[in-house]
């Protein structure tokens, strides 16, 4: 089968100015013209000198693959690996620096919130604007029209200037238009994670209908690995802009978590951090003291927090999230901390978790203000099975051990 996506050698590079520091004299810098004219590398250095004070980074660089019709490519990486750079470029909303894009059939896509819509103008206005961009016909977009608003159920803010939808609203709208109109391409960015998890669904349902009845090719990023392995069957994974993986979507998750998420155990390294609240080291043990990553079924597992921190308020809070092995959350727990610098242990009592493999994540923050410390360096453990209830059952029976009463 052909190709419908084909990327070759592409780049995008951005130019990252910083300000210069220091006073340089005028007789410094006519001396140093003067030197440089009679010398061979004269030309080399005034050309530095003239791009002093700026830094190229490539958000992609020499980024390959090809996509064929119906595919559902999940691509993933860490904060800053390029995958949303990628999305926008293959949507054209920004020209790449460097290589080649080949695209067969028309693309609609859903990025950032806003993107796409006139905020002028109402949501009918937009279902029709969306549609002519496309290039389909008045009489084609009044065929999904309706299809399009009960979606989205946005059937009583229809008349309404789209500035004045909450976000999850002008989600909901956006994606029902992108998915509902005959484009052969659809590409979906992290913007779903601002809906709920009802809305999140519903989309993916779609997504997965839409490729699987219509042929349609879908690109699709998110953090949400269990949805990125529930509707895709290809990956790419992106790491510091280049492409580090791309194969069957299984492959592609199991790289992306053991390569990105595998720490054993936090310490800080660098003594200069600038933040006034911070973890200083984070670990799993069994005693509070020994770092350790494997427990039995029958262990407790005790999560220690050490921190530092200067300035502190009575809601300030330390939060840790156990997720599973796709890192969706398995539960979560929130204990509001009062003194400067200490440790804190949290201990997950014994036959609580199931056996599998977990990740530890964790953060220091004002509930619903700001974040003091967000700690992306996942802990890696693993619980042995000894004795469960699911013992017997050679089958992926949940995560979590409920003591659950009977009555007969």
């Amino acid at each position: 089968m052909s190709a419908v996506i084909k990327v070759e050698n592409l780049g995008k590079r951005y130019i990252i100015r910083h300000q210069q520091k220091g006073y340089v004299a005028l007789r410094d810098v006519i001396a140093e013209k003067t030197k440089n004219i009679f010398s061979s590398a004269g030309r080399l250095k005034n050309k530095e000198a003239a791009l002093s004070g700026r830094e190229e980074f490539w958000a992609l660089d020499d980024v390959n693959f090809e996509v064929k019709k119906g595919d559902r490519v999940g691509i993933v990486g860490r904060n800053g690996a390029g995958k949303s750079t990628l999305l926008k470029v293959l949507s054209r909303i920004t020209e790449p620096t460097r290589g080649k894009i080949s695209i067969r059939g028309r693309m609609s896509s859903l990025l950032e919130v806003g993107t796409g819509f006139h905020p002028e103008l109402t949501g009918r206005e937009n279902i029709f604007l969306n549609g002519a961009i496309l290039g389909m016909r008045r009489a084609e977009i009044k065929r999904k029209f309706d299809e399009i608003v009960d979606f989205a159920d946005v059937e009583k803010f229809l008349d309404t200037p789209v500035k004045r939808y909450s976000s999850g609203m002008y989600v909901r709208l956006a994606f029902a238009v992108a998915a509902h109109l005959e484009s052969e391409i659809l590409v979906v960015d992290e913007v779903l994670a601002v809906g709920d998890s009802q809305f999140q669904s519903k989309c993916l349902g779609k997504m997965q209908d839409v490729s699987r009845e219509e042929g349609r090719t879908i690109l699709f990023v998110s953090h949400n690995m269990a949805a990125i392995s529930k509707l895709c069957n290809k990956g790419i994974l992106l790491n510091g802009g280049r492409l580090v993986g791309n194969a069957d979507i299984d492959r592609i998750v199991d790289s992306y978590i053991s390569t990105s998420f595998h720490s054993e155990f936090f310490e800080l390294k660098d003594n200069a951090i600038d933040k006034e609240t911070y973890f200083e080291r984070i670990f799993l043990s069994r005693d509070k003291q020994l770092p350790k990553n494997m427990f039995s079924f029958s262990d407790d597992i005790h999560c220690v927090f050490e921190l530092n921190g200067t300035k502190l308020n009575e809601e300030s809070t330390l939060t840790f999230i156990i997720r599973d092995k796709n890192l969706s959350p398995v539960f979560s727990e929130h204990h509001v901390i009062s003194n400067h610098k200490g440790k804190f242990v949290a201990i997950i009592p014994k036959t609580v978790l199931l056996p599998g493999r977990y990740y530890l994540q964790s953060m220091l923050h004002v509930p619903n203000v700001k974040f003091l410390d967000n700690n992306e360096d996942y802990i890696s453990f693993s619980i042995e099975e000894t004795g469960s209830k699911n013992a017997v059952y050679n089958v992926d029976l949940g995560f979590v051990n409920i003591p659950v009463l009977w009555e007969e």
